[in-house]
């Protein structure tokens, strides 16, 4: 689970951008989109590779 924490002198639209690049670097979105629908052998081992890369 992503959050964040809004700084005194922060506007809302720098939060809700910092909030969207940590999403995007977790996966969130990825991991939603494969558990909404079928996946193929040759998705799965391109999920599997980006993951590969992430870890290093």
């Amino acid at each position: 689970m992503s959050q964040i924490t809004v700084g005194e002198n922060e506007g809302i639209e720098s939060a809700i951008r910092r909030f969207k690049r940590q999403v995007s670097k977790a996966g969130i979105f990825l991991e939603i989109k494969r558990l909404r629908h079928h996946e193929t052998p040759f998705e799965k081992y391109k999920r599997k590779q980006i993951q590969r890369k992430r870890s290093r």
